[in-house]
């Protein structure tokens, strides 16, 4: 009997090292021994073409073990299972969990005695008996096989939270792609045999890190599931790390970002959706119950695979936990037996549910107990879709947990009971943190799916400036971040006092500090802050959320209110800025396979030249009794500019004679082109505004609302950097620079803006005094335009936290 081996590595010299290692233990026995390894003899990687052809070579007929190294060897040696032709020589491969050296050692001299595969397989796995026993570490597999139909394994469960969540939901995924049925027990416990493809099963054996797991399956493939499960095992189920309950790590989770600054700290509470009332409706009958819970698990199903596609990354498999529980044969099977007894599909669902929640409630481990929360939630989602009701998010004190926020959401929050938000999604230029800044309220995003597992009640750590966020923080930890607290609050107390006076650089530049408001209410808290103007007033507040537009005298209402409110400083009107992302029910549009790349902001407004004219006519008005810039917005080409000016002439030509005093004009910079065409612009206007949160996302391709790329979407990127310095670059002394987006809250970048040559900011109400501040600090010194050659965000935003070491290369620059 010869049985074949084949060593799989990412490596051709370990795996030749590792061959002839191993043959010094057979002094030159005939053995079928291949490898497949590296993608060449020095580039590293691994090829299931190559590994395939090495098991053809290997198999003599008494079959072939496959030992591989980690990671992706595993992927392409189970890749290469399927590419061989003839099944009969699929049956015979065994792909062996072993360790790569020790396990060849001990293969080779099994195979070289003869042995046949199963027992080369189980030497290998054995093979590292000997260093255990000297380390006192126990085996962690053993396997045996009983009977033909019926194949037996063990593991000992390593994940730090044994089966919960993700590694259950990948061992059930493993057991329903398996071509065997497949059972699993805790040998540890006792329990008795559950069906594997079950989620809510499995949950209930308890199976905590350490505990022996049993696997058995029967079937024409049996052996080959057995194998699978034990090398998915080994490999801790794929999960990476611990989630993030269990660490207290003290820095940012891998992705985050800072979305509003200021330090939060409290118990966390998540936002859940309350679980709608269920009417006392009889049952239309089996049937058609039964196409209403189909059709709301469908329904279900699609809104957690778009929750899973925008978080991504391996924690995605907490909403694969979710969708197996949508597809639980024995949650369904209750449900789908209540409602052909006849109960209606709501009562039947949520019978049944609860008894599964209840099931993982009784469960002795308390994170496994947590999961009870996992099925209340996709239950809620199903009820609210059966009954054809919305979420209604509760309310909570502390610091909020969730997936991400709609603008309605984080409208709704209240600064004074929350401490600060951390969200496993979201971008800092969604509208949700938007929000959350203009609320004041500290907040993180992109986190990663795992945060939505800290259970309520922990306490959490974040610094919404730096991203930094902490569970369950020690006390050191803890009172670091209560330290920064007081320093902030500090800053803020001073900031607040200093708010009214200008904001002037230590070089003697005034930095004109203004508010992005959309109401009068917004007016009155910039004045209440302190700022200098309204950079950016959004005048789709009056536009949005009607049957039909506003007329002009109910514009000049509004824009007269605004104005009042800030006492008479300027306002920059921006026109209307909607379009096929922002529609409006009363002016349709075409269906726009890519509305952020169609036809909006002033695009938008010269295709509805009525409309344009009405909103023109009201500015012009207002105009003429307190100063007043219009801004046009996502201007792209120079005749776009000069057909709105021609429609404003028209409109001031409508108000009066004369033109208002003070009136000025100018555009909002979003568009790449437009920043590196400032100059055809400039003779033809009297002030620039960029708006970063769309120049961010078309210069990097990363759509702001979209969390799959939140992390691109960082406007501190020098790309877009380099974009501003082409906008202040090309406007020159002609026209001033303002910046009005997300970018100039940023205390951190206001020196970068100062210094590439932007003359005005327009922040949220609450930053106003916060970014005088900064203004006053600013000390550019030409730390700006070295910060361009950088390679990324990342990268600038160290070199701000360490402007000494930026200073340093910059001389060795100018010195070369």
């Amino acid at each position: 009997m010869t049985t074949g081996l084949v060593v799989v590595s990412h490596s051709r010299a370990l795996a030749d090292a590792a061959v002839a290692l191993a043959a010094e233990m057979v002094h030159g026995k005939d053995l079928a021994l291949e490898v497949a390894a590296g993608l060449d003899a020095e580039t590293f990687g691994t090829d299931a073409v190559a590994i395939a052809s090495a098991i053809a070579a290997a198999d003599r007929g008494d079959g072939v073990v496959v030992l591989m190294d980690l990671g992706s060897a595993v992927l392409s040696a189970e890749l290469a299972l399927d590419l061989l032709e003839d099944p009969d020589q699929r049956d015979r491969v065994l792909l062996c969990p072993a360790p790569l050296v020790e396990g060849l050692v001990a293969a080779v001299v099994a195979a070289a005695s003869g042995a046949g595969r199963d027992e080369v397989a189980a030497e290998a796995v054995a093979g590292l008996a000997g260093k255990e026993s000297h380390l006192g570490v126990a085996a962690p597999v053993a396997v045996t096989e009983t009977s033909a139909a019926d194949v037996t394994a063990s593991f000992t469960v390593t994940n730090p939270h044994g089966l919960h969540a993700r590694p259950a939901a990948r061992l059930v995924s493993e057991a329903r792609d398996a071509e065997a049925a497949m059972e699993i027990r805790n040998r540890t416990t006792g329990s008795a045999w559950v069906p594997a493809s079950s989620l809510t099963k499995v949950a209930t054996l308890g199976a905590l890190q350490g505990h022996e797991i049993e696997v058995r399956a029967s079937g024409a493939h049996a052996r080959q599931a057995v194998d699978r499960m034990i090398t998915l095992a080994a490999r801790a189920f794929d999960e990476t790390a611990p989630p993030a309950a269990a660490q207290e790590t003290g820095a940012r989770e891998a992705g985050a970002q800072p979305a509003s600054p200021g330090i939060g700290i409290g118990p966390a509470w998540h936002l859940r959706d309350s679980i709608p009332d269920i009417p006392d409706v009889p049952s239309q009958g089996p049937d058609a119950e039964r196409r209403r819970l189909d059709q709301a698990l469908d329904d279900v199903r699609a809104e957690v695979r778009r929750l899973r596609t925008s978080t991504g990354g391996g924690e995605a498999g907490i909403f694969d936990a979710h969708l197996l529980l949508l597809d639980d044969d024995d949650l369904l099977d209750d449900a789908r037996t209540r409602i052909a007894e006849g109960t209606p599909a709501p009562q039947a669902w949520e019978a049944a549910s609860s008894r599964v929640a209840a099931e993982f409630a009784a469960l002795g481990d308390p994170y496994l107990q947590a999961r009870a929360a996992d099925v209340r939630a996709v239950s809620g989602q199903v009820l609210r879709s059966l009954l054809g009701v919305t979420a209604t998010p509760s309310s909570g004190t502390g610091v909020l947990i969730a997936h991400d926020l709609t603008p309605a959401e984080a409208a709704g929050l209240d600064p004074a009971t929350v401490a600060g938000i951390v969200l496993a999604a979201g971008s800092p230029t969604a509208h949700g943190a938007i929000l959350a800044r203009a609320r004041g309220i500290p907040a993180v995003v992109g986190a990663g799916a795992a945060v939505l597992e800290v259970a309520t009640g922990t306490t959490i750590a974040l610094d919404g400036r730096t991203g930094e966020t902490v569970v369950s923080p020690s006390p050191a930890t803890l009172a670091a971040f209560a330290g920064r607290a007081t320093e902030q609050a500090g800053r803020r107390e001073r900031a607040l006092s200093a708010a009214t006076g200008p904001a002037v650089t230590p070089g003697g530049v005034t930095i004109g500090v203004g508010a992005n408001v959309g109401s009068a209410d917004d007016a009155l808290a910039a004045a209440a802050n302190g700022a200098d103007h309204a950079g950016l007033v959004r005048t789709e507040f009056l536009f949005l959320g009607r049957d039909e537009a506003p007329g002009v005298d109910e514009q000049v209402a509004a824009y007269r209110a605004v104005a009042a409110a800030l006492g008479g400083r300027r306002i920059t009107l921006r026109t209307l800025d909607v379009g096929g992302d922002k529609p409006l029910p009363y002016l349709p549009s075409p269906h726009e396979d890519n509305p952020f790349l169609g036809v909006r902001g002033l695009r938008h407004s010269l295709a509805h030249p009525a409309l344009l004219a009405d909103q023109l006519t009201a500015i012009a008005t207002v105009a003429r009794e307190t100063p007043v810039s219009v801004m046009f917005p996502m201007v792209s080409t120079l005749a776009e500019l000069h057909a709105a000016r021609r429609a404003l002439d028209e409109a001031i030509a409508r108000t009066g004679p004369g033109r208002p005093p003070g009136l000025q004009v100018g555009i909002m910079v979003e568009v790449p082109a437009a920043a590196l065409k400032a100059a055809t612009f400039a003779p033809h206007i009297d002030f620039a505004s960029i708006g970063t949160n769309d120049l961010t996302q078309y210069a990097l391709a990363a759509e702001r609302g979209n969390p799959a790329v939140a992390a691109l979407s960082d406007a501190l990127d020098p790309g877009v950097l380099r974009l501003i310095d082409a906008t202040c670059r090309g406007v020159g002394s002609r026209a001033t620079v303002a910046v009005c987006g997300e970018l100039a809250a940023d205390e951190m970048a206001v020196p970068v803006l100062v210094g590439l040559g932007v003359r005005s900011l327009s922040v949220a109400p609450p930053a106003v005094p916060a970014v005088k501040e900064a203004v006053r600090g600013a000390s550019p010194d030409g730390l700006a335009r070295h910060l361009l050659d950088l390679p990324d965000a990342a990268a600038v935003r160290a070199a701000l936290r360490q402007p000494g070491r930026v200073s340093a290369v910059s001389t060795a620059r100018v010195s070369s």
